[in-house]
């Protein structure tokens, strides 16, 4: 079974530019990336998986694999006698194509 393929084309640029949040960086997002060839990014709660892959092959120029998606609940938080929660979110484990990167410390001064 193929499944058909999505080109950046088929989503305005403006919602692109949405759908990225920003990078995940911790120490589990850096064994990741090393080990599988993976990117983290935090994305739009309501983003799906083809947003998801043109908005980074339309920001970074890559090709990207795949991309598979985890919901992060918020935690709950207290300040004195208030209890509150944090947001809920959505992070993205994007699988780069073999050879590709994303150097965020050169992007960054470009």
């Amino acid at each position: 079974m193929s499944t058909p393929q999505i080109s950046a084309g088929q989503f305005s640029r403006e919602r692109l530019m949405k759908v990225l949040l920003a990078p995940q960086i911790s120490e589990k997002a850096t064994y990741v990336a090393e080990k599988n060839e993976q990117v983290i990014f935090r994305v739009a709660t309501d983003a799906t998986k083809p947003e998801i892959k043109a908005a980074v092959e339309m920001m970074f120029k890559v090709s990207v694999n795949s991309v598979q998606v985890a919901c992060v609940k918020g935690k709950v938080k207290r300040s004195g006698r208030v209890i509150g929660r944090r947001n809920d979110w959505k992070k993205a484990y994007v699988c780069l194509a073999p050879g590709q990167e994303i150097n965020f410390a050169a992007n960054e001064q470009g």
